[in-house]
């Protein structure tokens, strides 16, 4: 028997539901799977990055040359970044490599790793789909590492007119061009996310195993029910808040990539969730009450990591009353603090969904991506909107550069 990776259950009152929406959903649903089945091997299709069939722009064996390097820089935003931070923080135990993220205008980070590190023994990964991201830029210029014919770096950008393309072709350096057709936060399976886990001495093969587990055979019906119940929670707009409750710091960089996907991908025409990253158990003693008892206008995520912990209770030295923590693991102790708050949220009616993480490897990571690939991108489907833009970002970034000019 297969053991599952993730363990994903719904858990949302019937009396939340709108019945006219929810029939309506379901057929809608129905629809947009064959259409989306139907398109995963279109190359211009942003779903083919789940294709057993996608084409990356890249041979291995022009990668192997950077593998020697010990240390990597990887400099990027948004979707160009969060990926590899999500892969790096599940599979950081695998990794033996020292791995710097340059993810945001920081002064002293900059200055930190100007101190501590040797340029010449760096790898630096700079991606940006659009090759003119103003922060990436800014961090790249920063750190004065462009030089004719440099060997350790790596410029990831779509190949037309822009900078970083111009920069790789002036001064001769390695180039891998993003396909125009995938946004960077649906890229993470593509080479933007791909090319960082190979220089981490990854499995990519295994990361990209099962991206199509969830359309077809049982699996399916765990993407449906979520899909249909979230969608149909949005279309009511009762629930504006969506808690990323993690309960494994493994997954909290997983779940800043999800973050992304889902404020950017449903955040459209007056609709959509505010996605709050939370990490538990440390937020049940600052946010919990607010939880609980606040304003109804929240449904919870929550995600943990089945693992046995190396560090055990001992209170042999003190007083009986805490002898109910003496030979416990400290995980075993967070899925009881865990438990407890999904007894609170049954009690209270509130809508939640659970994720049980079994296995700590790159099936589960691709599984996982491609989950919330799939359930957002349907979601948006399903409300209306178009899950694959962001309008009022790229209105910012053209008014920033107006104001910098």
């Amino acid at each position: 028997m297969i053991k599952k990776n993730l363990i994903i259950t719904d858990v949302i009152p019937k009396k939340k539901f709108n019945g006219k929406l929810e029939k309506k959903n379901i057929n809608q649903f129905y629809k947009i799977l064959e259409e989306t089945k139907d398109t995963i091997d279109n190359p211009h299709s942003i779903y083919n990055v789940l294709s057993d069939n996608f084409e990356f722009n890249f041979k291995i064996s022009d990668l192997k040359k950077f593998k020697a390097y010990s240390t990597i820089a990887i400099i990027g935003m948004g979707g160009s970044v969060l990926g590899s931070e999500a892969i790096y923080g599940f599979l950081k135990q695998k990794i033996k490599k020292k791995i710097y993220f340059f993810d945001n205008l920081d002064n002293e980070k900059i200055l930190d790793f100007k101190k501590n590190e040797i340029v010449k023994k760096t790898l630096f990964l700079i991606i940006s789909k659009s090759g003119s991201t103003v922060e990436t830029l800014s961090n790249l210029l920063s750190l004065n590492i462009i030089k004719k014919n440099k060997k350790n770096i790596i410029l990831i950008s779509e190949r037309k007119e822009n900078i970083l393309f111009a920069i790789s072709q002036k001064f001769n350096l390695f180039f891998i061009e993003h396909k125009s057709h995938l946004g960077g936060r649906y890229s993470v399976l593509s080479e933007v996310g791909v090319i960082p886990a190979y220089l981490m001495d990854l499995n990519i093969f295994k990361l990209r195993q099962n991206l199509k587990k969830y359309l077809i055979g049982e699996e399916k019906k765990y993407l449906k029910n979520s899909v249909i119940k979230m969608a149909n929670i949005l279309q009511q707009q009762k629930y504006t808040n969506l808690i990323l409750l993690n309960y494994s710091p493994k997954l909290e960089n997983f779940l800043y990539w999800c973050q992304q996907l889902i404020a950017e991908s449903l955040g459209k025409n007056g609709k959509g969730f505010l996605p709050v990253v939370s990490n538990a158990p440390k937020d049940h003693h600052s946010l919990l009450q607010l939880y609980l008892d606040g304003p109804k206008d929240k449904v919870f995520h929550i995600f943990s990591l089945e693992e046995k912990s190396k560090i055990k209770v001992n209170t042999k030295k003190f007083t009986g009353k805490i002898n109910y923590l003496h030979n416990t693991d400290i995980n075993k102790i967070k899925t009881a603090q865990k438990n407890a708050f999904i007894k609170a949220l049954n009690k209270k009616k509130i809508p939640y969904m659970e994720i049980k993480i079994k296995n700590i490897n790159e099936e589960t990571l691709g599984e996982l991506f491609s989950y919330y690939i799939l359930k957002i991108s349907m979601i948006g489907k399903l409300i209306g909107i178009n899950p694959f833009n962001q309008p009022a970002v790229e209105q910012v970034k053209i008014t920033t550069k107006k104001i910098l000019s």
